[in-house]
């Protein structure tokens, strides 16, 4: 745990007591501070309680009192419209923060000097996290990982010199962390996604510029237009910035080529490493992926050996392009994370002969933008609320299935492709969709999917992910 020390002797309102929300209390706690804490869900609050953490309805709280309100991510802070809790800080002058700026607050006031490397964009960042803290574990470092991925951040051990905190951070947390300062900041791509939170795109690009805008190095993505925008406007600023590309070469910084990462200065370019014979990398989306943890790794001086390394033996995550089985040639791949279609292009254009599992809680735009992916699509299985939807915008250029359930789109696929006799035909689960109308969450749904794959006759298990 991290110790909120800075808010020491002071009152302060914690509204959110999921995961990160009670570490968040904790940590105040363990700092001293006076906390409140607060949440809609009754079970919460009990849950809360149990903990030990102080609780009572901040309706009938005294704001004026209060030094900060600590907001969980989840919970809206400007639209559709800002919560409550933020409507009673902001009339008592309250400043509204998140875990993400208490954390930044302890590592200036106790080691400024920790290594502190944040990650973020619309798409990629768990696995590029994940990569990134496997790297520096592989090579000897103390990583600790967390934030938007697993760990809440004040519930990891605090910053240290010679220690490593590598933290995915979503849209929601950058909102509510004003003073966002990582030693190396990685922006990854921004596509549109969360506009129901932040209410324009351009909005939400800018939310997403500010994790790379203080940052001592940038490290970014520029295969699209707007994080080259915020390449070139950072450099014009003076800000240190590498480029990353899995698209094309670069005169400067880290690019795939081939099957190959190189490094790219003024005076030459080289081969930094493989991605070949990594299933845990395949496909173009993951090679901007290896590209950041790479030039990541880097910068953080881990040697290319220690590199090389890091890469062959990294396993992934779950429910992110994870192969779950085999039926002799037939491979099954769990990508539940992916809920729009965006997340979903990077998966189908990752294989050839697919057996594509989609539907579920449609979002904006469906899946039309798809259509360039059609041809590697053998066959499509139509799973909940978009299945009627879905089937539209198929229908006469994808053959499909009404399937209805997961476990019976699971069946079909595996029925059609162990038919095929394609070198390896591919049963993907990549929804581009969300999955609230059947499953609690994508990790449900991704559970589901592997247990529905695992339970057919034959089907053997591949190692698990990390």
């Amino acid at each position: 745990m991290i110790p909120a020390t800075s808010f020491n002797d002071q009152r302060v309102a914690v509204f959110g007591l999921g995961g990160s929300g009670r570490a968040t209390a904790a940590a105040l706690i363990a700092g001293g501070a006076d906390v409140v804490a607060w949440d809609d869900s009754p079970d919460r609050v009990g849950d809360a309680e149990a903990d030990g953490i102080p609780v009572a309805d901040l309706r009938d709280a005294d704001w004026a009192g209060f030094t900060a309100l600590l907001l969980a991510p989840g919970v809206p802070l400007t639209h559709p419209a800002p919560h409550w809790t933020v409507g009673r800080a902001r009339a008592a002058g309250v400043e509204v923060i998140g875990d993400i700026e208490v954390f930044c607050r302890e590592r200036r006031r106790h080691v400024p000097d920790a290594p502190f490397v944040a990650i973020t964009g619309t798409n990629g960042k768990s696995t590029t996290t994940a990569l990134i803290g496997h790297l520096l574990a592989v090579a000897g470092r103390d990583a600790q990982v967390g934030g938007n991925i697993g760990t809440p951040v004040l519930a990891l051990e605090p910053p240290a010199t010679g220690r490593f905190h590598v933290i995915e951070v979503s849209s929601y947390q950058i909102d509510l962390a004003p003073s966002l300062d990582p030693s190396i900041g990685v922006l990854l791509n921004i596509t549109p996604d969360h506009l129901d939170r932040h209410g324009t795109f351009a909005r939400y690009a800018a939310i997403k510029e500010r994790l790379v805008a203080a940052a001592d190095i940038a490290i970014i993505g520029v295969d699209e237009g707007p994080t080259q925008a915020i390449a070139d406007r950072l450099e014009r600023s003076g800000r240190k910035v590498i480029r990353v590309s899995a698209r094309r070469p670069l005169a400067e910084g880290y690019f795939v080529e081939g099957v190959t990462l190189r490094r790219a200065d003024a005076a030459a370019s080289e081969d930094v490493a493989p991605i070949a014979g990594t299933p845990a990398l395949r496909g173009v989306h993951n090679g901007e992926n290896a590209a950041a943890a790479v030039a990541t790794a880097e910068t953080l001086g881990l040697s290319g050996a220690d590199i090389r390394k890091g890469l062959v033996s990294f396993r992934g995550l779950h429910h992110r392009m994870e192969e779950v089985g085999r039926l002799g040639r037939v491979l099954f791949v769990n990508d539940s994370k992916a809920t729009n279609a965006d997340a979903a292009a990077k998966a189908l254009a990752s294989f050839d002969r697919i057996y594509w599992i989609a539907g579920g809680r449609a979002k904006e735009g469906g899946i039309a933008e798809l259509a360039s992916f059609f041809p590697r699509i053998v066959k499509a299985y139509l799973i909940g609320e978009a299945m009627d939807v879905f089937a539209e915008t198929l229908d006469g250029e994808v053959p499909f299935e009404r399937s209805g359930t997961l476990v019976a789109a699971v069946g079909q696929a595996a029925r059609d492709a162990s038919a095929d006799r394609a070198t390896e035909p591919v049963v993907l689960l990549s929804p581009a969709c969300a999955s609230f109308d059947q499953f609690d969450n994508f990790e449900r749904r991704g559970d589901a999917f592997r247990s529905a794959a695992l339970s057919l006759d034959g089907v053997e298990a591949r190692e698990e992910a990390a």
